[in-house]
Protein backbone atom coordinates (compact mmCIF):
# COMPACT_ATOMS: atom_id res chain seq x y z
CA UNK A 1 0.00 0.00 0.00
CA UNK A 2 1.51 3.43 -1.05
CA UNK A 3 1.47 5.67 2.01
CA UNK A 4 1.71 9.34 1.19
CA UNK A 5 3.80 12.19 3.90
CA UNK A 6 2.79 15.10 4.76
CA UNK A 7 2.73 18.01 7.17
CA UNK A 8 -0.20 18.39 9.45
CA UNK A 9 -0.75 20.96 11.89
CA UNK A 10 -1.29 19.83 15.42
CA UNK A 11 -4.38 20.95 17.89
CA UNK A 12 -1.68 22.90 19.23
CA UNK A 13 -0.23 24.75 16.12
CA UNK A 14 2.88 22.64 15.43
CA UNK A 15 3.91 21.02 12.74
CA UNK A 16 4.69 17.19 12.39
CA UNK A 17 5.11 14.60 9.69
CA UNK A 18 2.90 12.21 9.75
CA UNK A 19 2.06 9.23 6.70
CA UNK A 20 -1.24 8.26 5.95
CA UNK A 21 -2.17 4.35 5.30
CA UNK A 22 -5.07 5.03 2.55
CA UNK A 23 -4.58 3.15 -0.48
CA UNK A 24 -4.93 4.73 -3.94
CA UNK A 25 -8.23 3.53 -4.40
CA UNK A 26 -9.70 4.98 -1.01
CA UNK A 27 -7.91 8.40 -1.39
CA UNK A 28 -9.81 7.97 -5.21
CA UNK A 29 -12.66 7.59 -3.44
CA UNK A 30 -12.14 10.57 -0.73
CA UNK A 31 -11.40 13.05 -3.86
CA UNK A 32 -14.50 11.91 -5.80
CA UNK A 33 -16.58 12.48 -2.49
CA UNK A 34 -14.91 15.71 -2.33
CA UNK A 35 -15.03 17.35 -5.12
CA UNK A 36 -18.94 15.99 -5.15
CA UNK A 37 -19.09 18.55 -2.34
CA UNK A 38 -17.45 20.75 -3.68
CA UNK A 39 -20.02 21.15 -6.32
CA UNK A 40 -22.82 20.75 -3.50
CA UNK A 41 -20.70 23.82 -2.08
CA UNK A 42 -20.55 26.58 -5.28
CA UNK A 43 -24.22 25.27 -5.67
CA UNK A 44 -25.56 26.55 -2.29
CA UNK A 45 -24.12 29.71 -3.24
CA UNK A 46 -25.62 30.15 -6.26
CA UNK A 47 -28.56 29.38 -4.86
CA UNK A 48 -28.33 32.63 -2.15
CA UNK A 49 -27.31 34.76 -5.45
CA UNK A 50 -30.30 33.86 -6.68
CA UNK A 51 -32.50 34.91 -3.47
CA UNK A 52 -33.55 30.76 -3.04
CA UNK A 53 -35.87 30.20 -0.60
CA UNK A 54 -34.42 29.19 2.69
CA UNK A 55 -36.04 26.02 3.67
CA UNK A 56 -34.67 24.76 0.58
CA UNK A 57 -30.88 26.01 0.56
CA UNK A 58 -30.97 24.68 3.94
CA UNK A 59 -31.61 21.39 2.92
CA UNK A 60 -28.62 21.51 0.38
CA UNK A 61 -26.64 22.40 2.96
CA UNK A 62 -27.85 19.81 5.21
CA UNK A 63 -26.86 16.98 2.69
CA UNK A 64 -23.95 18.99 2.09
CA UNK A 65 -23.05 18.08 6.08
CA UNK A 66 -23.80 14.86 5.56
CA UNK A 67 -21.73 14.27 2.68
CA UNK A 68 -18.77 15.49 4.46
CA UNK A 69 -19.39 13.69 7.74
CA UNK A 70 -19.10 10.27 5.45
CA UNK A 71 -15.82 11.35 4.32
CA UNK A 72 -15.25 12.03 7.88
CA UNK A 73 -15.96 8.15 8.79
CA UNK A 74 -14.00 6.37 6.42
CA UNK A 75 -11.12 8.88 7.30
CA UNK A 76 -11.52 7.89 11.08
CA UNK A 77 -11.79 3.95 10.26
CA UNK A 78 -8.50 4.28 8.14
CA UNK A 79 -7.00 6.18 11.12
CA UNK A 80 -7.93 3.85 13.27
CA UNK A 81 -7.04 0.75 11.84
CA UNK A 82 -4.24 2.32 10.47
CA UNK A 83 -2.86 5.08 12.17
CA UNK A 84 -3.57 4.66 15.49
CA UNK A 85 -3.37 0.61 15.28
CA UNK A 86 0.59 0.97 14.16
CA UNK A 87 1.51 3.80 16.84
CA UNK A 88 -0.15 1.40 19.85
CA UNK A 89 1.93 -1.18 18.64
CA UNK A 90 4.79 1.25 18.88
CA UNK A 91 3.74 2.38 22.35
CA UNK A 92 2.85 5.66 21.90
CA UNK A 93 -0.48 5.35 23.90
CA UNK A 94 -0.82 9.44 23.89
CA UNK A 95 -2.39 8.58 20.25
CA UNK A 96 -5.63 7.27 22.28
CA UNK A 97 -5.77 10.79 23.90
CA UNK A 98 -5.34 12.68 20.47
CA UNK A 99 -7.64 10.34 19.05
CA UNK A 100 -10.62 11.16 22.16
CA UNK A 101 -10.14 14.69 20.79
CA UNK A 102 -10.72 14.06 17.07
CA UNK A 103 -14.07 12.10 18.21
CA UNK A 104 -14.83 15.28 20.54
CA UNK A 105 -14.71 17.43 17.24
CA UNK A 106 -16.63 15.51 15.34
CA UNK A 107 -19.71 15.09 17.59
CA UNK A 108 -19.57 18.86 18.30
CA UNK A 109 -20.63 19.09 14.91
Amino acid sequence: MKQSEEKVLTGHGEHCDRKSHHSEKVKKNLVTRLNRIEGQIRGIKGLIEKDTYCDDVINQISATQSALNSVAKILLEGHLKGCVMDRLQAGEMEVLDELLVTIQRLMKK
